[in-house]
């Protein structure tokens, strides 16, 4: 790591490059979290102080997030904060909202405020690698978490749920429930070209055909159609309602996430057709979700994202590099889970933020 001096002379020089872009942007779209305005989601208030043997007090954690207009985002910032300020660390946010130069700008300010470690969670692969090679330039560490970034991109790793994985089991179980019988499968998705989404729609597919191929010798795959919700319920609503009007013979949907299907359930349940279709998601295991395959049917499974998990996993390996650490693999996973209806209550806390 370079020193505070070398860091100072570099974000110097750097100020002239950036005030153009942040003099456009809103001032409070950085800003250091009050825990009195804030508070803490009892899913998060689990932080357990990290051994370090650098003295941490003062040192800054940045971290960007695309937005804040999901639970999943907030429980997500919620967590860092906590396990930051749990570590005697200042904790700044910066909110993209949702905007690619709003993120950009708001990545740009918090380099330009001295951070320690920047942890950031792109809204696009692509358009946030310059924003890396700038906090590398200014010695500072970049972790992306949640999503992912274009591997041109300089960044120490990458930590996420093993949404490969967990969209496999999804599948599996899917196929295992179905067995010979035939489905007519609607696919929801988040929005075209998303990495993450990519990679669990391949999860998802890969855990229905290696199933199917170890069961039943063939592969009797029929997506009858695919739909974009934008990652949210009202997306959701309107995707399954223009699905059902098109393909009334549906019996299935499977999604990337449960957020591209809670708005749809409104839909199925309007139509009469709750007794017709089975959910499947290959994540996240928000609680809505959970509770609906507590108690209900037609919501068969989700896998687990935890982004109280990926928070904590986050500021951890910030805190590893701060001491020294560089051996990191370019990707970290948390373990993959399925959450069906046999252990669903373990998992549901009707007070967490997501």
């Amino acid at each position: 790591m370079k020193t505070k001096k070398q860091k100072n002379i570099i974000q110097w020089l750097l100020k002239p490059l950036m005030v153009v872009t942040l003099f456009f942007n809103l001032a409070s779209c950085v800003e250091q979290v009050d825990k009195s305005k804030s508070g803490t989601d009892a899913a998060t208030d689990t932080s357990e102080k990290i051994e370090s043997a650098i003295d941490l007090t003062g040192m800054k954690i940045g971290y960007c997030t695309p937005s804040l207009n999901a639970p999943y985002y907030q429980a997500l910032l919620q967590s860092i904060q906590a396990s930051t300020e749990k570590n005697g660390m200042v904790f700044l946010s910066a909110d993209g909202q949702d905007d690619i130069n709003k993120q950009i700008a708001a990545v740009e300010d918090l380099i330009t405020k001295g951070v320690d470690a920047l942890l950031l969670n792109p809204k696009d692969p692509d358009a946030l690698v310059g924003v890396t090679k700038l906090a590398k330039a200014a010695g500072i560490p970049v972790f992306i978490i949640d999503s992912s970034i274009d591997p041109s991109a300089d960044f120490v790793t990458t930590i996420q749920s093993n949404n490969l994985a967990n969209g496999e089991l999804a599948g599996e179980w899917l196929a295992k429930k179905f067995g010979k019988e035939k489905m007519n499968i609607a696919l929801l998705s988040g929005n075209a070209g998303n990495p993450v989404g990519r990679t669990r729609k391949q999860g998802l597919l890969q855990g229905i055909t290696e199933e199917q191929l170890r069961t039943l010798g063939y592969i009797d795959l029929d997506i009858k159609t695919q739909m974009y919700t934008d990652w949210s319920y009202a997306g959701g609503l309107k995707a399954m309602e223009d699905i059902l009007v098109a393909h009334p013979d549906i019996n299935v949907v499977i999604t990337e996430s449960d957020v591209c299907v809670l708005g749809a359930i409104k839909a199925i349940a309007q139509a009469g057709k709750t007794d017709d279709i089975l959910i499947v998601a290959g994540a996240d295991g928000q609680k809505e979700a959970i509770k609906y395959i507590m108690d209900t049917d037609f919501y068969g499974c989700t896998a687990m994202n935890s982004p109280v998990q990926i928070g904590k996993n986050a500021v951890e390996y910030a805190i590893q590099y701060i001491n020294g650490k560089r051996d990191f693999k370019k990707t970290s996973f948390t373990a993959p889970l399925l959450i069906t209806k046999e252990n669903a209550a373990k998992y549901y806390d009707p007070k967490a933020l997501f």
